[in-house]
């Protein structure tokens, strides 16, 4: 273990594969000392665990209905009670769990690149390829992203896949400006222009130098914005534009529960705790990761 744990430390790396797990190792190490982004982690973790595990939590099946337990309170057999349908409201949360990751997920894979390439093009270029798309990435941050979302889904149409469509489109212009604001800072740096002296070409220095000393500040950030993204969804969802019944998404839970809230509130109350609880997780484990991948911010601290 101490030789394992020399060769990562070590100052001096003999190979890229090396620097890259001492570097790991480091943000490990930083991480472990930040109690909250421990728990933050942890809740992720346990958010995706309990998605990929879902049939193994769940104590019932998410869409069974029994009328004749409808709205009955948490117990024994039921720990977060019954919806009015009767179906089990643990369950439904558990099996929600799975769609809220895919939606985190799709949303970040689709809006990162998306937003860190058109930063990347724009700070580089400058110019009118600058003016043009942060012209266009302006329109978009004018609006909120929830109403933007709402817009675009409401075009689209209900469903989950649109959905996530309308909130990628929503998302990615943040991360455009976050890509623009770093590459502004590195484009005229030496090794940039010792690159071009070399004969690189401007798609070379942009994929190849640009594009991944951008990648922390976009894992900090995308990782942050997985709240908004959560609760963005779940908006959606309450007002009946995300996933669609019986799906167990969590917004649309709580909007089916509204109704009951103030003599059976555990049908609202459950899932509304699973996307506070979760959307926590995300924040605490993005604040971890700032401190750790971000020198300028614990330069500013």
């Amino acid at each position: 273990m101490a030789s394992t744990r020399d060769w990562l430390l070590d100052d001096s790396p003999s190979s890229r594969f090396q620097a890259r797990m001492g570097r790991g190792y480091r943000v490990f190490r930083s991480l472990l000392g930040n109690p909250l982004a421990v728990l933050g982690a942890i809740i992720v973790i346990g958010l995706i665990v309990m998605a990929v595990f879902a049939p193994l939590f769940a104590t019932h099946s998410p869409t069974a209905q029994n009328l004749s337990m409808r709205l009955m309170p948490p117990s024994g057999e039921n720990w977060m009670g019954t919806d009015e349908l009767g179906r089990d409201i643990w369950s439904r949360v558990v099996f929600g769990s799975q769609i809220t990751l895919v939606i985190v997920l799709l949303v970040a894979v689709l809006a990162a690149p998306v937003g860190l390439v058109v930063g990347a093009v724009s700070g580089y270029f400058g110019g009118w390829v600058d003016r043009i798309l942060m012209g266009i990435t302006d329109i978009f941050l004018s609006m909120p992203k929830l109403i933007l979302a709402l817009a675009f889904v409401a075009a689209l149409g209900p469903g989950i896949q649109n959905a996530i469509i309308a909130i990628a489109i929503a998302t990615w212009p943040s991360y455009a400006r976050i890509a623009r604001a770093e590459t502004l800072t590195i484009r005229n740096s030496e090794f940039i222009s010792a690159v071009e002296l070399q004969g690189a070409s401007r798609l070379r220095v942009i994929v190849a130098h640009i594009l991944p000393l951008c990648t922390s500040s976009m894992i900090v950030r995308v990782t942050l914005d997985m709240a908004g993204i959560i609760l963005t969804a779940a908006g959606l969802g309450f007002i009946g534009l995300g996933a669609q019944p019986p799906l167990p998404e969590w917004g649309a839970m709580i909007s089916r529960g509204r109704s009951f809230i103030l003599d059976q509130w555990w049908v609202a109350t459950m899932p509304g705790f699973a996307i506070v609880i979760v959307s926590l997780g995300f924040c605490f484990l993005g604040d971890g990761l700032r401190d750790v991948l971000d020198p300028k911010h614990g330069e500013r601290q």
